[in-house]
Protein backbone atom coordinates (compact mmCIF):
# COMPACT_ATOMS: atom_id res chain seq x y z
CA UNK A 1 0.00 0.00 0.00
CA UNK A 2 1.51 3.69 -1.03
CA UNK A 3 0.21 6.67 0.38
CA UNK A 4 0.04 10.03 -1.47
CA UNK A 5 -0.20 13.54 -0.84
CA UNK A 6 -3.76 15.42 -1.17
CA UNK A 7 -4.05 18.79 -1.39
CA UNK A 8 -7.66 19.91 -0.13
CA UNK A 9 -9.31 23.35 -1.21
CA UNK A 10 -12.93 24.95 -1.28
CA UNK A 11 -14.08 26.71 -4.22
CA UNK A 12 -16.73 29.54 -4.24
CA UNK A 13 -19.23 26.93 -4.80
CA UNK A 14 -18.41 25.55 -1.56
CA UNK A 15 -17.23 21.87 -3.28
CA UNK A 16 -13.60 20.20 -1.43
CA UNK A 17 -11.07 20.06 -4.46
CA UNK A 18 -8.76 17.60 -4.00
CA UNK A 19 -5.37 17.18 -5.99
CA UNK A 20 -2.86 14.67 -5.75
CA UNK A 21 0.58 15.88 -5.89
CA UNK A 22 2.86 12.97 -7.06
CA UNK A 23 -0.47 12.04 -10.08
CA UNK A 24 -0.16 15.33 -12.07
CA UNK A 25 -3.98 15.43 -13.45
CA UNK A 26 -4.93 13.38 -10.94
CA UNK A 27 -8.21 15.62 -8.54
CA UNK A 28 -11.77 15.17 -8.12
CA UNK A 29 -14.28 17.08 -5.77
CA UNK A 30 -16.98 16.15 -3.45
CA UNK A 31 -19.39 18.85 -1.43
CA UNK A 32 -17.74 17.11 2.01
CA UNK A 33 -14.52 15.97 2.72
CA UNK A 34 -15.61 12.38 3.45
CA UNK A 35 -16.81 12.04 0.00
CA UNK A 36 -14.13 13.78 -1.37
CA UNK A 37 -11.56 11.67 0.44
CA UNK A 38 -13.45 8.89 -1.10
CA UNK A 39 -13.67 9.88 -4.50
CA UNK A 40 -9.83 10.75 -4.59
CA UNK A 41 -9.30 7.08 -3.64
CA UNK A 42 -10.95 5.69 -6.28
CA UNK A 43 -9.11 8.60 -8.85
CA UNK A 44 -6.13 7.10 -7.72
CA UNK A 45 -6.75 3.77 -8.22
CA UNK A 46 -8.00 4.60 -11.91
CA UNK A 47 -5.04 6.90 -12.29
CA UNK A 48 -2.85 4.09 -11.45
CA UNK A 49 -4.16 2.06 -14.07
CA UNK A 50 -4.68 3.81 -16.99
CA UNK A 51 -0.67 5.26 -16.47
CA UNK A 52 2.18 3.26 -16.05
CA UNK A 53 3.41 4.93 -12.93
CA UNK A 54 6.41 3.76 -11.15
CA UNK A 55 5.08 4.68 -7.60
CA UNK A 56 8.52 4.21 -5.79
CA UNK A 57 10.23 7.09 -8.44
CA UNK A 58 7.94 9.56 -6.75
CA UNK A 59 8.83 11.28 -3.74
CA UNK A 60 6.77 13.97 -1.91
CA UNK A 61 9.33 17.27 -1.19
CA UNK A 62 6.93 19.53 0.52
CA UNK A 63 4.14 22.69 -0.35
CA UNK A 64 6.12 25.75 -0.43
CA UNK A 65 4.09 29.44 -0.60
CA UNK A 66 4.84 32.11 -2.34
CA UNK A 67 4.68 36.41 -2.27
CA UNK A 68 4.67 37.85 -5.77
Amino acid sequence: MKEFTVIVEKDSDGFYVGSVVELPGCFTQGKTLDELMERIKEAIEAYLEVEAVDESAIEFVGIQKVKV
